[in-house]
């Protein structure tokens, strides 16, 4: 599908950008893709990695701004949205901003690919949506049921919008991983909770359910990939197994567990083989044979959380996943 088309990200120099970049060119030979963000420098870091490379095409731009996604979008087939404000302290203390970007962002988004004719869109979400405690996932949520619309919204240029939600990425720019790395000298690491649990997934795994979505949606799905869980505190261990764990207390908006689908969802949630679907339950989409696809219904109080979550990491796994990774890790 995605093999010879155009194909744009928003807010592509982030982490998960320089993941799907690289593997995208390799696997579909894209005619052209396009990365949209609004910081200059960042762009031009990244444009130093791909030379000459005549598919890879940069566009200063903002989210916010309406007008210049409809010119970005011009001839675009493809749209991964990955611009987000998602620092959960930021958010916290910035409210406004993190509304400007992550529901008008997304709602100037929906318009402008509806305009301009693009074919699929697949927007990136977050465990945090799934019964929101903080203000990031309160407007993530509030982006995921704009996009579940934007389906109803399109008309007869046959726009199609759907949603991707995983939780930590293992070794992204600003995630746990790094930030122990960075301190494990100190022979002390901060521990919000004893007991608290995050989901794990690699880079190259998001960018593969990217791609699934794209090859699978209708339209109004949200796709969420089965990852395992680990405790923080293992996490800890595993990168400095000497170190002392010291107990902070949970910052503000923090979660002790992270959820990916809450029990309100479950009667619009199907099972597939690696991943769960959330279905849309507005126009009856819950019930479209073509949307379940073969799917099983969870049970009736199904939830997916990490502290319930019946696959776990292990120190050594994670051990040995950071030493074939040591370069990459804090880099993106």
């Amino acid at each position: 599908m995605l093999t010879n088309s155009s194909i744009l990200i928003t807010g592509g120099t982030g982490s998960f950008g320089h993941a799907f970049i690289p593997m995208t060119l390799e696997k579909y030979n894209p005619s052209r893709l396009v990365i949209y963000s609004r910081d200059e420098m960042k762009q031009w870091e990244m444009a130093k990695l791909y030379g000459d490379d005549e598919r890879v095409r940069f566009f200063i731009g903002d989210i916010r701004d309406k007008d210049r996604l409809k010119r970005a979008l011009n001839g675009i087939d493809y749209v991964v949205h990955a611009a987000a404000t998602k620092i959960v302290p930021t958010a916290e203390y910035n409210p406004f901003e993190c509304i400007k970007t992550n529901i008008n962002g997304a709602m100037n988004l929906i318009d402008a690919c509806i305009d301009q004719g693009v074919k699929r869109v697949v927007a990136l979400s977050t465990d945090k949506a799934s019964s929101p405690a903080n203000l990031y996932g309160a407007t993530k949520l509030a982006s995921d049921k704009l996009f579940i619309a934007g389906n109803s919204y399109s008309g007869g240029n046959n726009t199609r919008f759907s949603v991707v939600r995983y939780g930590n990425v293992m070794g992204s720019r600003g995630s746990v991983i790094p930030f122990f790395q960075s301190i494990s000298e100190t022979g002390s690491l901060p521990i919000t909770d004893s007991r608290m649990t995050r989901f794990m997934i690699t880079l190259e795994e998001g960018v593969d359910l990217v791609w699934t979505t794209f090859e699978d949606m209708q339209g109004g799905e949200i796709y969420v990939k089965k990852i395992p869980s680990m405790k923080v505190t293992d996490v800890a261990t595993a990168i400095a197994p000497k170190a002392k764990q010291a107990i902070i207390g949970i910052r503000p908006g923090e979660k002790l567990h992270e959820q990916m689908i809450a029990p309100e969802d479950a009667l619009y949630t199907y099972e597939y083989d690696e991943y769960y679907k959330i279905l849309p339950a507005i126009y009856n989409w819950h019930l479209d044979p073509t949307r379940i696809n073969n799917g099983k219904l969870v049970a009736e109080n199904f939830t997916y959380s990490s502290d319930t979550n019946e696959e776990w990491m292990t120190i050594e796994t994670l051990r040995d996943w950071i030493d074939t990774n040591r370069d990459k890790i804090g880099k993106v």
